[in-house]
């Protein structure tokens, strides 16, 4: 078994999410980039805690955990999540995270949901469930190339309270829990902002927002 990962390793060498230098996920200079602090945003009055300040070391490991899949830039996500999500409040068993719903189309081409995926992977170390409570009710488009302003009309009105599986509403069965919010990074706050007004419109409660970067403000 060694000799095959040995082998695997010399075909495909690990190279560093952020620089592609051959060697380990993330080498030393990038992981100064990738340093985890605490940096805290508002929108709509709630607090949203990220670890990271976006930069293009960050935007590299983004797009290896996003687009193409890669466990170690899952990992290094994952990682500034908990880290930010230990400065919030927990009540055992009466707190939830709540992911940002992908949309159809970019599920259907990352082949996974991409920020419900991460927030499991969260629930397994820190033992706060995952509920998915936010669904998309008509189509957005990319907003990776508009400025605040049109992130804002686009995703107004684009989330609503999920169905969920169970006879009971999700109101009966999340309406006394504390939630928050989960996303990958915040730039314009259009996301985030349109994930709580929904959850706020429908009578949860959000007690906050984590994301594990956070860029600054678009103009």
């Amino acid at each position: 078994m060694r000799a095959i990962e040995d082998f695997v390793q010399l075909l495909f060498p690990t190279r560093c999410f952020g620089c592609s230098a051959i060697g380990i996920s993330i080498c030393a200079n990038c992981r100064s980039e990738w340093y985890l602090h605490l940096y805290k945003s508002k929108i709509s009055g709630v607090t949203v805690y990220s670890s990271v300040m976006y930069s293009p070391v960050a935007k590299r490991i983004l797009l290896a955990a996003k687009e193409s899949g890669l466990q170690g830039a899952d990992d290094l996500l994952i990682q500034a999540i908990i880290h930010s999500l230990n400065y919030l409040p927990i009540r055992k068993n009466e707190t939830f995270l709540v992911p940002i719903p992908s949309t159809l189309q970019s599920q259907r081409r990352r082949g996974r949901k991409f920020i419900v995926d991460l927030s499991q992977k969260v629930s397994k170390i820190s033992g706060l469930e995952t509920v998915q409570l936010l669904e998309h009710q008509r189509k957005v488009r990319d907003q990776s190339h508009l400025n605040a302003k049109s992130r804002d009309k686009n995703m107004i009105g684009a989330l609503t309270i999920s169905r969920g599986e169970n006879s009971n509403s999700q109101l009966e069965i999340y309406g006394d829990a504390d939630l928050i919010l989960i996303d990958d990074v915040l730039t314009s706050g259009a996301t985030l902002r349109e994930g709580l007004r929904a959850l706020l419109a429908g009578g949860f409660r959000v007690i906050g927002a984590i994301t594990a970067a956070v860029a600054q403000p678009l103009r």
